[in-house]
């Protein structure tokens, strides 16, 4: 029957074959003919076909009984079909043209998504390269399972054809691919464009709390898009009439640009003036906005020099972090920082180092050490209160440019050095970018003074024993 079919010449003997032979056509046979119809389709004079098109030789074929005869034994029978016939015929149907409302790619969609978690890679991606609306990318992107798992090649093969089709999804849609991007630190180029690109045309439509979650991947990977030249100020304009519907969506967005290297000076005029601060003290949020604030606070004190708007009130500034990030913490078994501190301990003595300092703005570091001109570590005693680093525990008093001075002042004589195990959660996925908040941390470190000694976990992981270490 397979050769039967791939041999006829025409629609007609494609269809006899299928729909006169009910007893020798398998689940395997039904998608063959439906590419083999797609094919012979293609060939023929007239009107291109498209969802619904009526006109031609290709819409008259979808309205011939035996199509209709062909459609209703899969929809019958798609149930008891494997999952490789399931995902070929809903490609096959997709090239056809046929349109996502009829009772066919309804039938295959459906049974598609109630296999989701029992496709390959290979089936996950035709599937929805070939329905790519958003009824399909929610349920993906809404299921659990892919959720929680990286799906590389997909996110490349989805990253060919979204742009294409990026235009008909929704923003929830795009939102979700957005979150499981960033979740996963998938850095590709094309699919952050993509988003970018979709931004850039919807901004004015979207509700903060939707922009956020649409930009938030930029910062995450470190990535500026192709188009930020006018993505910014478009963010920007957006935020200026909108900042106060969302406080947190809004400080959100800042910190995503901040993160980015990206400073919008008149959002910053909004967002320090005394009625978003009120605004926000009073909010069920108010601690987390505080935290994001304060470190926007700190991040204009060290990379915005030239800002002369309002400012933070010191008396709401506080840690943005108070020690390690939830995801160190998760993945404290995967680190290579207990690796570390035994050797360090070993090599230079506990009294000559401090772990899991908390430094203001509220930045976890892992080791913190204390060199003279010569190159020795020295013991915690031997190092001048003047020149060691700033008590994270009142922040309220804090002035991070009194602290770079404090640092620098005997820098001919002592240099704080922070030791920073970057693992491999610090970075984008197969990649040796920093994570965006991660670069930003290293950036303000060295404004404040520190000499910053990177260990990647590449490295780290090539070490064998404790003395190699």
């Amino acid at each position: 029957m397979k050769r039967l079919i791939e041999r006829s010449r025409s629609v007609g003997e494609v269809l006899r074959w299928v729909t006169q032979n009910p007893g020798k056509v398998s689940a395997s046979h039904y998608p063959i003919a439906l590419h083999k119809l797609g094919q012979l389709l293609q060939q023929q004079p007239g009107p291109p076909m498209g969802a619904g098109d009526s006109r031609g030789p290709a819409g008259q074929v979808l309205e011939q009984p035996e199509f209709h005869v062909l459609c209703q034994a899969i929809v019958s029978g798609c149930a008891k079909f494997d999952n490789f016939s399931i995902v070929n015929c809903l490609y096959a149907a997709a090239a056809l043209g046929l349109p996502g409302e009829s009772p066919l790619v309804r039938v295959l969609e459906d049974e598609s998504r109630s296999r989701l978690g029992r496709f390959n890679q290979k089936d996950v991606s035709m599937v929805f390269s070939s329905e790519a609306n958003n009824k399909a990318l929610e349920a993906i992107f809404s299921s659990q399972l892919f959720y929680e798992n990286r799906q590389e090649r997909f996110i490349r093969s989805m990253a060919e054809w979204l742009p294409r089709k990026a235009e008909n999804l929704t923003p929830y849609t795009m939102a979700l691919i957005a979150k499981y991007v960033a979740r996963h630190r998938l850095r590709e180029p094309r699919l952050l464009d993509t988003i970018a690109n979709f931004l850039l045309k919807r901004g004015e439509q979207l509700d903060s709390k939707v922009i956020q979650k649409l930009v938030f991947p930029f910062s995450r990977m470190n990535y500026r898009p192709s188009n930020h030249g006018e993505l910014f100020p478009k963010l920007e304009a957006i935020l200026e009439q909108k900042a106060g519907s969302s406080p947190l969506a809004t400080v959100n967005i800042l910190m995503s640009m901040f993160q980015l290297s990206h400073f919008p000076q008149t959002v910053l005029h909004q967002v320090f003036s005394p009625g978003f601060i009120t605004n926000v003290m009073s909010s069920p949020y108010a601690l987390i906005v505080r935290r994001y604030l304060s470190l926007l606070d700190a991040a204009v004190e060290l990379e915005f020099r030239e800002y002369s708007g309002p400012r933070l009130d010191p008396r709401y500034r506080v840690l943005m972090f108070e020690h390690a990030l939830t995801a160190d913490e998760a993945n404290r078994k995967y680190s290579y920082k207990g690796l570390v501190a035994e050797a360090l301990r070993q090599l230079v003595g506990e009294e000559c180092y401090r772990q899991d300092e908390v430094l203001p703005p509220g930045y976890c570091t892992d080791f913190l050490l204390w060199i003279n001109r010569s190159g020795t570590v020295l013991p915690l005693s031997r190092v001048p209160a003047a020149s060691r680093a700033p008590p994270a525990t009142s922040p309220v008093t804090m002035s991070l440019r009194s602290s770079v001075l404090a640092l620098t002042s005997d820098l001919q004589d002592f240099a704080p050095v922070v030791l920073s195990v970057n693992d491999k959660w610090h970075y984008c996925q197969n990649s040796d970018i920093l994570v965006g908040s991660r670069a930003m941390r290293d950036r303000h470190l060295r404004l404040l003074g520190y000499c910053l000694v990177q260990l990647p976990y590449t490295e780290l992981e090539k070490v064998s024993g404790i003395e190699e270490a």
